[in-house]
């Protein structure tokens, strides 16, 4: 497995264009970066080529999401803002081109119902699924932790299974986070593998805190004998928060290139 250094969130003492080759110099194999649209895409490609970095993973544009809002991608009535943002990252991608993309299912807006909204997402993550096939990359949807980010649709492992199942596309797979499964008290070898056969990222941080592993109380060994017993072979995303300067919380490093 390779690992990607999350660079929305590692390596945030300089700006996003010094982030890439920031982490290829720490050593990591890859980079993936949440919204990583204000870099344009032209100037993304050739930074990444100039580092010989991978760029693993995006995310879909999500509205107000991470400013408190319900986002775009389980609300009906902003079904015209979620085709913008398709369209938006359709177009990134196809310059920038990422390994994946990963669909933020959001909150469950105000006057909504559960499976109103269940029902919006769905069609949402196969209509995306089918165009990003035609680009080669994946798309994914993760489940976040209701502590966090409290009236998150989906939390779990069950609930995020439920859902590929409703969208039922081979191009729509799973984005496992060990620290929104642990900040719920969740068994993360039991939700592996819930999800065998369906993973298409996995992303990590210890807990509590939400920082580099050994701050907490993860023992994350055993998980990564899980994910190779479930047959998971591809990438590890760091997306943690570091204490202070990144290349000071990197003493686990060397021990994740399995």
């Amino acid at each position: 497995m390779k690992v990607s250094a999350n660079l929305s969130l590692l390596f945030g003492e300089l700006p996003m264009r010094q982030r890439p080759q920031a982490a290829a110099a720490a050593g990591f194999d890859g980079v993936e970066i949440q919204f990583p649209y204000e870099v344009p895409a032209p100037v993304m490609r050739e930074e990444l080529k100039r580092c010989a970095m991978p760029l693993v993973l995006i995310n879909l544009p999500a509205g107000d999401l991470m400013s408190g809002g319900p986002g775009l991608a389980a609300v009906p009535n902003r079904q015209g803002e979620f085709d913008a943002a398709l369209r938006e990252a359709l177009s990134y991608a196809a310059i920038a081109r990422p390994l994946c993309v990963n669909v933020l299912p959001g909150r469950l807006a105000a006057g909504v119902a559960q499976e109103e909204a269940l029902s919006a997402l769905e069609a949402n993550l196969r209509k995306t699924a089918e165009q990003f096939q035609a680009l080669g990359i994946r798309v994914l949807c993760e489940a976040i932790n209701p502590l966090d980010m409290p009236g998150f649709l989906i939390n779990t492992a069950e609930q995020l299974e439920e859902l590929l199942y409703r969208v039922d596309h081979p191009n729509c797979l799973a984005q496992l986070d060990f620290y929104h499964m642990a900040r719920q008290g969740l068994n993360i070898a039991e939700c592996i593998a819930r999800l065998k056969g369906r993973l298409g990222h996995v992303q990590f941080a210890d807990c509590p805190g939400r920082g580099a592993p050994g701050t907490g109380e993860l023992v994350f060994a055993p998980l990564l004998e899980a994910l190779k017993a479930a047959g998971y072979r591809d990438w590890l995303g760091a997306e943690y928060r570091p204490a202070g300067d990144t290349s000071a919380s990197l003493g686990w490093l060397a021990e994740w290139h399995l």
